[in-house]
């Protein structure tokens, strides 16, 4: 089991929100319960949990624009977030990742799967909090520090998601090899994540967008997967 963390549960179904808070405080967690996505972005700018769970639909604001506004934050971009919701279609998670999710579980859910999406991604957090100072991949103008969260683009600082941080981590690290979706999906998401291959390529669109003018250095190769390549000549 992690350490114990700060976890906020932004969940309008008070039973609901009381079971998970009940079933992550068995674990050790600290948790705090909220219904309104107004007061939940309040609380959060004033002290930042260690993770949120975060249902899509809320009265004051919705999940969505809530998780926009964080990520949209340099202060509070890096929070993990699981969202629970009852929108079950693939598009929904493609739509939730895409804003910003680290994690999507879908209503009716298990209690247990759910403490266990939870340490999966404490763990996965962790991970790069744990790595030795100066842990640092560098490919052409992006620089990567796992032991500060950090990247930069030609020197400048550039906020990314706990799983879009992985998933870039493993192409930086991969120094020019190509990796599969599936990869992609157990060594930056862990292997206890149920995702499809299309939510890859929806963290990919982001990290893109990102990286600007220096987006083509993500390359897809078709049917494979994704790798990191400069332009012929320049040094990995």
């Amino acid at each position: 089991m992690s350490t114990s963390k700060t976890i906020l549960i932004i969940e309008d179904e008070a039973d609901l929100a009381d079971l998970i808070r009940f079933n992550l405080e068995k674990e050790g967690h600290r948790c705090e319960c909220l219904g309104d996505g107004l007061q939940a972005l309040s609380v959060i700018r004033e002290k930042q949990p260690d993770l949120l769970i975060l249902d899509r639909m809320l009265p004051g604001i919705s999940g969505d624009d809530l998780i926009a506004n964080l990520r949209r934050n340099p202060n509070t971009a890096g929070i993990p977030v699981i969202m629970l919701t009852a929108k079950a279609e693939e598009s929904d998670e493609l739509v939730g990742f895409a804003l910003g999710a680290d994690d999507y579980v879908t209503k009716p859910f298990s209690v247990k799967v759910l403490l266990a999406r939870v340490e999966a991604l404490l763990r996965r957090v962790g991970s790069n909090v744990a790595a030795a100072e100066g842990d640092t991949v560098t490919v052409g103008p992006i620089s990567l520090d796992r032991s500060r969260h950090e990247l930069t683009v030609r020197g400048k600082p550039v906020t990314l998601t706990s799983t879009e941080f992985g998933i870039l981590w493993q192409l930086l690290a991969a120094r020019g090899r190509v990796l599969s979706r599936e990869q992609l999906i157990d060594s930056a998401l862990g292997t206890s994540a149920v995702v499809t291959d299309r939510t890859i390529d929806v963290h990919i669109a982001a990290l893109r967008k990102k990286l600007g003018d220096t987006a083509g250095l993500i390359q897809t190769v078709r049917g494979v997967g994704y790798t990191v390549r400069l332009q012929p000549g320049a040094e990995m």
